[in-house]
């Protein structure tokens, strides 16, 4: 039995919630918490302590292998701490490294890739240093904000981290501050109207959500509440009132969401006024954003995402098939037509493809077509596309999937099909591991991971790598 064991046995040290401990913090995860060890040798997790610090943390959660602590006082800061980023509530738990220095930021996302890697069995795979634009503020072209009451009237914030309790906060360090501003002014007009806010325990209440979004480069704002239910009290007001504060808005919507659910936007949306959509330019090229289709909330850091992209798929040879799977509207195969002889994009959305169809023309690019598609769904997920111009035979293929990767089926769907050459872009580093592992099984080599800042002072990091099929690579060598 081991010392920390017997501890236990004898109960000689006995952890309970309210109890105060001084801690030497040693890590910070992913997840923003510091670590330290109480006296058992329980991991202590903390929110705002920063590996370095020496702090008086409250614990609020005491189970038989591991306590939650809150913050009470740092009695010695770390080397790594820098304050002043945000003075937004830390229980918002959006800027998880808001106290952390932005390098030392960097080196933890890296080693987080490199941890994932290794977890999945792939320690030999070489992971860069984390590219980044060095911008750490107001990067968001993106935001949803839940809407609850106070004794002031309506008013926004954000999710307290892992619940559904909203936390007020006057200012995002992470997005644009008029987006705040709008925020407030939302709130203000509606209040005036007599709109309530909806109530997740009853189902009851108009106004759930306010959805916005910018071009960085163009400037234009789309402003739109998501209600549970179908009109506003006074839709003309609100739109005039919105116009006159704010000329930079081109686009007012309503989205409707009436379902019991977490889930932000409802699948109907009506424009009030405007644009039904969102014009912005990356990589050189105009894009048209519907409000549902996926578009990279940090524009600058995306640019850098791409180029990346771009280098690893050996943009340039003009006699081949570029496949970008889950392509939203189009943005990275778009980026990347002029290098290739052929783009097809492939989305589940039909609003994106819509919009990618859009893009396309729009920029005279000619060699690119958008088909639906269902990447978990590979017995017809190329079948509009091979019925409008026959079989498919991708010299790269483009996967930018959502957090939780791609299936396994879709996996084993590009290695019968001997794709030579597979452009990974990731926002989950676990899931990229997990997937890169499948791919070495199937007969892939695994090329240098390179990470991307895509989200400054969060927890998040973007990735991409560059998978070869082997058999290519083994011909390639024996023909030089």
């Amino acid at each position: 039995m081991s010392n920390i064991q017997k501890k236990r046995a004898t109960g000689a040290e006995f952890l309970h919630k309210n109890q105060q401990l001084t801690l030497d913090i040693i890590d910070l995860n992913n997840l923003g918490f510091g670590v330290g060890r109480a006296p058992d040798g329980r991991a202590v997790f903390v929110s705002g302590a920063v590996a370095g610090d020496r702090v008086l943390a409250e614990l609020i959660k005491v189970n038989k292998t591991y306590a939650v602590g809150r913050l009470v006082k740092i009695i010695t800061s770390s080397q790594y701490r820098e304050e002043g980023f945000c003075a937004a509530p830390l229980s918002c738990g959006g800027c998880v490294y808001r106290h952390l220095s932005y390098a030392r930021e960097l080196e933890l996302k890296r080693e987080y890739v490199r941890q994932c890697f290794r977890k999945a069995g792939l320690a030999e795979v070489m992971v860069e240093d984390v590219r980044t634009t060095g911008e750490t503020a107001g990067y968001r072209n993106k935001a949803e904000y839940p809407i609850t009451v106070s004794k002031n009237g309506l008013c926004g914030g954000f999710y307290a981290q892992k619940t559904h309790r909203v936390v007020v906060a006057e200012r995002c360090s992470l997005q644009p501050s008029i987006f705040d501003e709008i925020l407030h002014t939302v709130c203000a007009l509606l209040t005036e109207q007599g709109v309530s806010a909806y109530d997740e325990q009853t189902g009851k209440g108009l106004l759930r959500h306010l959805y916005l979004r910018e071009g960085k480069n163009t400037g234009d704002i789309m402003v739109c509440p998501v209600l549970n239910g179908d009109r506003l009290p006074d839709e003309q007001g609100f739109v005039s009132a919105l116009r006159e504060a704010f000329p930079r808005i081109t686009s007012i919507l309503l989205n409707t969401n009436k379902k019991s659910t977490n889930v932000v936007l409802g699948q109907a949306y009506r424009t009030l006024w405007g644009k039904d959509h969102l014009d912005d330019m990356l990589c050189g090229l105009q894009f048209e954003i519907a409000p549902s289709a996926f578009y990279q909330v940090n524009h600058d850091a995306a640019e850098l995402l791409y180029g990346l992209a771009a280098e690893r798929a050996q943009a340039g040879g003009k006699n081949k098939l570029l496949l970008d799977l889950y392509c939203g509207a189009g943005t990275i195969g778009l980026s990347m037509a002029d290098g290739f002889f052929e783009v097809i994009g492939i989305e589940i959305v039909p609003a994106a493809i819509e919009s990618a169809k859009a893009n396309a023309a729009r920029n005279g690019i000619k060699n690119a077509q958008f088909y639906c598609g269902d990447a978990a769904d590979t017995e017809q997920l190329l079948a509009a596309a091979e019925s409008a111009r026959g079989t498919l035979h991708p010299d790269v293929v483009i996967l930018d999937p959502p957090r939780k990767g791609c299936d396994r089926t879709l996996l084993e769907f590009l290695a019968k099909r001997k794709v030579p050459r597979i452009v990974y872009v990731s926002c989950g580093p676990d899931t990229l591991a997990r997937d890169c592992s499948i791919l070495q099984a199937l007969g892939y080599e695994i090329g240098t991971v390179t990470p991307v800042d895509l989200f400054p002072r969060t927890g998040h990091v973007e990735s991409v790598v560059c998978l070869t099929r082997r058999l290519d690579n083994e011909l390639r060598e024996r023909m030089n």
